[in-house]
């Protein structure tokens, strides 16, 4: 997947701070628009899952690159 509105360097924070770039980021963004998020905590995945879950954005895609993990997140 290669196509997204905003990208989101969260390499090197742990929790809770990726999730909080996430939110940062889909308020800055439109209804539709894709964040891509690249993540080094190995628990950003659950936190990504159950937020997307809880506020009904889409995870359109989860890639592991080790040591990074790249989320490409859909604003609902």
């Amino acid at each position: 997947m290669s196509e997204f509105d905003l990208e989101v360097d969260a390499s090197g924070l742990q929790c809770p701070l990726p999730l909080l770039r996430l939110k940062k980021a889909l308020v800055e963004i439109d209804s539709g628009q894709v964040v891509k998020v690249i993540a080094t905590d190995p628990a950003a995945h659950l936190d990504f899952g159950v937020f997307a879950n809880q506020t009904g954005h889409q995870m359109l895609a989860i890639l592991k690159q080790p040591p990074a993990q790249i989320f490409y997140i859909k604003k609902k």
